[in-house]
């Protein structure tokens, strides 16, 4: 049984990403109504759950650009792996800022499952660009499986996030507790 030629599942990849990247704006739309009242915090999670689809896709379209250009792979995969490091840690940072001008936190067994998701995937989007930087074809097939748990953990986060409760009132699982500024 050989083994999958890596174009091959770069292609595969990338669609299955912006498919799943599609179905996510459809859930967004759908419980857009239940998420109005915290648009920051919910805006917030939406958009980290859309990078999770989108970033990952882009390396699996930019390592198709040119398979025989290492150096275009490697630099893209950097680029976007540092990037997406980034900008989930601004949009996944807690306490989110509520209007009465308190800062929120909330305890671990609710929703905040979600802010360990979002570490995870910056501690992931940081390795792909580790082995980015180290480059050849063993490291391609490790940012593969990392891009892959990537997304597999996107999706749980988009499957807690479809499901969390629609009251607008913390649950017995997401208590708040308010503090205020320092």
């Amino acid at each position: 049984m050989g083994t999958m030629p890596l174009s091959d599942f770069y292609q595969t990849f990338a669609a299955a990403c912006f498919a799943l990247l599609g179905l996510w704006v459809v859930v967004v739309q759908i419980r857009l109504d239940d998420w109005r009242a915290d648009l920051i915090g919910k805006g917030r999670r939406a958009y980290g759950v859309a990078l999770h689809f989108a970033l990952p896709g882009m390396m699996g379209v930019f390592a198709l650009v040119d398979e025989s250009s290492h150096v275009f792979w490697r630099v893209s995969f950097v680029v976007v792996a540092f990037g997406g490091a980034v900008v989930t840690f601004v949009v996944s940072s807690f306490p989110v800022l509520v209007p009465d001008g308190r800062r929120r936190t909330r305890s671990l067994p609710g929703i905040d499952r979600v802010g360990l998701a979002a570490f995870a995937a910056i501690v992931l989007y940081i390795l792909v660009g580790v082995f980015a930087i180290k480059g050849g074809t063993i490291a391609l097939r490790i940012d593969a499986v990392l891009l892959t748990v990537l997304v597999f953990l996107g999706f749980n986060v988009a499957w807690l996030l479809l499901f969390e409760s629609r009251s607008s009132g913390p649950g017995p699982s997401d208590r708040t507790h308010e503090q205020s500024k320092p």
